[in-house]
């Protein structure tokens, strides 16, 4: 089991300083809108994933008043609570001055020692879900492929290697298609295939690896996704999560990939995971070989277009209703209500995977659900070992389920015990001193 026990934030976003202890297995932070109840719960992802929720860069996330110090800095700590022992975690930016401005550098240190990025990923594993999230369903490819990605990059170090090996190579395979296209080159020859023999090799080596674990990955997300959904809209609808590659290496000959790619149906119950790609698993070696061919045939498209045209960074990922894709015909609602079995679904797959609950954020959802998905969220609370929630209404969560939760209060990037008259009254704040 994996606990978070306690948060320290020097400069985040609008905490110039907090000192939080974390002693229930349920927290809901309680406060008006813009006073800091997500930027915590953002503070507490960083660790997790290492990159800012709402930001490009780590030097977004540094608050105003860090310019006042003498290096300015941003410090995100904390103590995780893994089996026996505890183990600190931090990350900092910090600011240095150059000739056109300030520089920064980020440093990840490990029980006190210095690690890359990298290796801070999966050892304080967390959820998210977030009001926006419903970008997952209908924003573009690359909303859905950041998912996927961080994911499992928290469950499987493996495949982030691959996936940071892959985007290497990428970089390197485009950057010598442009230049050949810009030399006007418009067929392969010996020494245009050598060249590019090279980079196919490493590109199927890294993406074959990423696009399997995706694969496999969306397989289970499916099935688990289903459950919660059919949970969330009382039985009905029934949610199917599709892996959308950019090539073949499914089952399916190449006028069924097409249809069922376009989203046309291939069978009596519409284009479900048994008539696809969803159920389907794979194996790197599998889609290696398919994955080499569709690069070899495709070689003068991609000469023509000066880029990289197939693999991982071109795959999308489908979610679909009674067969009716949500992206382009599913109301908010129902969009709201998909991303969310989603985000379930992925806590019950990172717990399978790895033998541990990740830590569950979520932001304010109970002000978008009815009283039934509410509830079902509720339920599913139950088999999590540690959450983290945010509202702006104490009368969004049961008395029952606030009497056993740590109830804080968020005003103006401090944080309040809240007490039992302030959540009844609705009063903006305990009486007690604020921790951070």
């Amino acid at each position: 089991m994996t606990f978070l026990t306690h948060l320290s934030l020097t400069h985040f976003r609008n905490y110039a300083h907090l000192d939080l202890d974390f002693t229930h297995r349920l927290t809901l932070l309680q406060g008006d809108n813009a006073q800091g109840k997500t930027n915590l719960l953002e503070a507490v992802y960083l660790l997790a994933t290492s990159k800012p929720v709402h930001a490009q860069t780590e030097r977004e996330v540094v608050d105003w008043q860090a310019q006042e110090e003498p290096i300015p800095y941003c410090r995100v700590a904390a103590q995780v609570r893994a089996g026996e022992g505890e183990r600190p975690l931090e990350l900092e930016v910090i600011f240095t001055p150059r000739s056109d401005g300030l520089n920064f550098t980020k440093q990840v240190k490990v029980n006190g020692v210095g690690k890359r990025s990298m290796d801070l990923i999966g050892l304080l594993r967390a959820v998210l879900f977030l009001p926006e999230d419903i970008r997952l369903v209908d924003g573009g490819p690359g909303e859905r492929r950041r998912y996927l990605d961080i994911a499992l990059c928290q469950i499987d170090p493996a495949y982030c290697r691959s996936l940071s090996e892959y985007q290497k190579v990428l970089a390197q395979r485009n950057s010598l298609l442009k230049a050949l296209r810009e030399q006007g080159v418009q067929a392969a020859s010996p020494a245009v295939d050598a060249q590019l023999d090279f980079w196919d090799e490493k590109l199927v080596q890294h993406g074959a690896i990423a696009l399997a674990k995706r694969q496999n990955f969306v397989a289970e997300l499916d099935v688990l996704a289903r459950q919660r959904h059919a949970d969330l809209s009382g039985g009905r609808e029934t949610l199917y999560v599709e892996y959308l590659p950019s090539f073949n290496y499914g089952p399916l000959d190449e006028g069924e990939y097409r249809r069922w790619r376009a989203g046309n149906r291939l069978g009596e119950d519409g284009v479900s995971g048994d008539a696809g790609l969803a159920a389907f698993t794979v194996t790197p070696e599998a889609v290696a070989q398919r994955f080499t061919r569709r690069l070899g045939e495709r070689r003068r498209r991609e000469l023509a277009a000066g880029a990289t045209l197939y693999g991982p960074h071109r795959d999308d990922l489908r979610l679909l209703a009674n067969g009716r894709d949500l992206r382009a015909y599913g109301s908010r609602g129902q969009q709201r209500s998909a991303a969310l079995a989603l985000k379930l679904a992925e806590v019950q797959a990172m717990t399978a995977s790895t033998g541990s609950a990740p830590l569950l954020l979520l932001d304010d959802v109970m002000s978008e659900l009815d009283a039934n998905r509410r509830s079902t969220l509720l339920a599913a609370l139950e088999g999590v070992e540690q959450a983290i929630l945010t509202t702006t209404d104490w009368d969004d969560f049961t008395p029952e389920f606030r009497a056993a939760a740590q109830c804080l209060h968020v005003r103006a990037g401090e944080v309040f015990p809240a007490s039992e008259a302030a959540q009844a009254d609705g009063a903006s704040h305990g009486g007690e001193s604020p921790r951070g």
